[in-house]
């Protein structure tokens, strides 16, 4: 990382959050040199129909890494255009070639084309980290696929599940971002080089007479950067294309939210069967030692609720834009695309720390059931009875009063006497025998194919991790 001058504001995705890959992606360094490039293949395109001389293009093509940002900053002032001001720096530069950049094209031909490249980009970095996390989750699902754990529903307990079918629930919300990805990735594509309103006149009117179409040349232009033309834009390509992205991008953010949502509540101390992994030398408060806070999945869960305002910018963005173009969407967009990106990467960065390090407590896990898993015995008992001559509604109330006794009992804080309760009443063993109550009573009854389904899914995450 260069040095920083902390003086002047930074944004705390220019060092705090993201990667160092996803800053360059949405540098301004990077930004320039895509125009430059998109400059160059346009000439060279033009070089083909006969616009553009070859000592033009030469020139062009030397010039092209030659690059004065500030030179740019400082002469957008004077022209309050930042497409006009990257091409007087380059002209200025291109003594031979500057007369003949931009030739045909509007500014939207070259800042579209690299947005759509950068976001592109942005989105192949998440889903390579998307794919290594699933890797992550398919390995501790696996780990504790069997491991049965107490359920909460409404944050009450309830049934008994496993961890491993727990953590399946994180990683299937995650394929299927992934999945939308892939899909969004399809079909975003760039303006390409269509000129004023999206018609192409302006190439139209440089190519007649000569022996290339304006499709022929925005398709090798198109090639030359590795990305496809939309058939149909306006002045912009559709700025549907920045609502799908951010949509993605929330999607896995709400994800991995609820992951660290969920790993928080099962870090208190009063569950304490989950925990991020807490390093020798950190420290959880300033005030209180003995603290241990959910640092990681907190950030996960801030981040997120700040890319869950992003898609509606975008889809405002896209609604919004009336007739062929309006400007009201340039200057959000400079903000909401990159920090979404960065937003992102970092939770999933996190994230992937996160489920590598988790800690999973075998033993406050085997208490938690003790107390409460036996409370879910009752229904199997009274279907049994049922089934066997008892009349339902007398069998529901006594195993109501049961379960309300051995529930004050947990609440003071004692072990959970239902086992025995169950066990004891002749009533119940009438129609249900002692050998049956305790069969019910296995923890392995009430976790039912969750196992199973938990190795079916990652089954499935395997097929794209390997």
């Amino acid at each position: 990382m260069s040095k920083l001058d902390f003086t002047n504001y930074l944004s705390p995705f220019t060092w705090r959050y993201g990667s160092d890959e996803m800053r360059q992606i949405f540098s301004e360094e990077n930004k320039y040199k895509i125009w430059r490039k998109i400059w160059v293949a346009l000439a060279r395109a033009q070089n083909k129909a006969g616009l553009v001389s070859k000592e033009e293009l030469d020139d062009l093509e030397n010039q092209q890494g030659n690059i004065d940002i500030q030179a740019i900053l400082e002469n957008e002032k004077e022209t309050k255009h930042d497409v006009v001001a990257a091409i007087h720096e380059f002209a200025r530069k291109a003594k031979i070639g500057g007369g003949k950049i931009h030739l045909g094209a509007t500014s939207m031909d070259i800042v579209d084309n690299t947005d759509a490249i950068r976001i592109k980009d942005g989105l192949e970095i998440i889903e390579q980290k998307a794919i290594a996390l699933l890797s992550l989750f398919s390995q501790k699902i696996e780990q504790y696929k069997d491991l049965a754990c107490i359920g909460y529903t409404h944050l009450q307990p309830a049934e008994p599940t496993t961890v491993g079918y727990r953590l399946s629930v994180y990683a299937q919300d995650l394929l299927t971002d992934y999945r939308f990805l892939k899909f969004i990735k399809s079909q975003i594509k760039g303006k390409g080089m269509k000129g004023a309103v999206g018609t192409q006149a302006g190439y139209a009117s440089a190519l007649e007479g000569k022996n290339i179409t304006p499709e022929i040349l925005e398709k090798d232009v198109m090639q030359e950067l590795g990305i496809e033309a939309v058939l149909i834009s306006t002045q912009v390509y559709p700025r549907k294309f920045d609502f799908f992205a951010l949509s993605v991008l929330n999607s896995i953010a709400s994800t991995l939210s609820k992951f660290a949502a969920d790993l928080r509540i099962l870090q208190s101390p009063s569950i304490g069967e989950w925990s991020e992994p807490f390093g020798e030398n950190q420290v959880g408060s300033s005030a209180m030692p003995f603290k241990k806070n959910p640092i990681n999945s907190e950030k996960i869960c801030s981040l997120a609720r700040f890319v869950s305002s992003f898609p509606d910018v975008a889809l405002e963005n896209a609604s919004l834009s009336y007739l062929e173009r309006t400007l009201d969407d340039s200057a959000n967009k400079r903000i909401i695309i990159p920090e979404a990106f960065l937003a992102v990467d970092e939770i999933l960065r996190t994230s992937e720390k996160l489920v590598n390090g988790l800690i999973i407590n075998e033993k406050k896990i085997t208490f938690n059931l003790s107390q409460y898993a036996p409370f879910a015995a009752t229904e199997a008992i009274l279907v049994e009875a049922v089934k066997n001559g008892a009349n339902r509604q007398e069998m529901h109330e006594i195993l109501k009063n049961i379960s309300l006794i051995a529930w004050k009992e947990v609440q003071e804080g004692k072990i959970n006497p239902m086992s025995g309760l169950l066990t004891g009443n002749e009533d119940i063993k009438k129609y249900v025998s002692e050998e049956k109550i305790r069969v019910f009573l296995n923890v392995d009854q009430h976790v039912g194919t969750a196992p199973e389904r938990a190795r079916q899914l990652v089954s499935e995450i395997k097929k794209l991790t390997h």
